[in-house]
């Protein structure tokens, strides 16, 4: 598993140099306004999961308190840069999220888009974002999913013979089946382009519930 978290580290190092401009496409052509969607939802103290180069910082509201993990110190340091840029005040650490270096119910929001499709162990992140929410707090994901149809999933499967082992790339995961399994409350789940875009919002039960 350590030799496993070490390529995939080196891999995101060196994708740091391109990964924007990738996802600006994406954001343009598949997402649309899903960061923007996740992000002004967060509230209270909040963990961004997978932070990436801080695409999101934008979007955040100005009274969050914000924290942000990756595995890439590369994409870090451009998190910073970024962060800098906008006056926005975030505690950046690298990390993986396979074991959260937090503490439980530490967080009131925890956010991770596009992350889990990458995410060598996406049931043990899952289940390490539910640890750290506090009681009431909201789980937010966005990600690419297996689509509805069978033909598109049968096209998401041939990808994976090439993704998964160049890239660590996921497209058949749903995260729905993840949350729901660790009891948490379903409040938004939005689902589009052919299937392939899931949006949750999930709430942790509170004690006694």
């Amino acid at each position: 598993m350590a030799d496993r978290g070490a390529r995939w580290q080196r891999y995101w190092d060196r994708k740091s140099a391109s990964y924007d401009r990738e996802m600006g496409v994406l954001d343009r052509r598949l997402f649309g306004d899903s960061r923007r969607w996740a992000c002004s939802q967060a509230s209270g103290e909040v963990l961004e999961v997978a932070v990436g180069t801080g695409l999101n910082l934008p979007h955040y509201p100005a009274d969050v308190v914000l924290t942000g993990l990756d595995l890439s110190e590369r994409m870090l340091g451009l998190a910073r840069s970024r962060a800098q840029a906008l006056g926005r005040a975030v505690t950046l650490q690298q990390g993986t999220a396979h074991a959260l270096p937090f503490g439980d119910a530490r967080f009131d929001t925890v956010v991770c888009t596009l992350g889990l499709c990458a995410i060598p162990d996406h049931e043990a992140a899952v289940g390490e974002m539910v640890r750290v929410l506090r009681p009431g707090g909201r789980l937010i994901l966005l990600d690419h999913v297996a689509g509805t149809s069978r033909l598109t999933r049968g096209v998401q499967w041939l990808a994976e013979r090439v993704t998964v082992p160049m890239a660590g790339e996921h497209f058949l995961r749903r995260p729905l089946r993840l949350v729901e399994a660790r009891g948490l409350e379903i409040e938004q789940r939005q689902r589009f382009k052919l299937g392939l875009v899931e949006r949750l919002v999930a709430r942790k039960p509170t004690s006694g519930q």
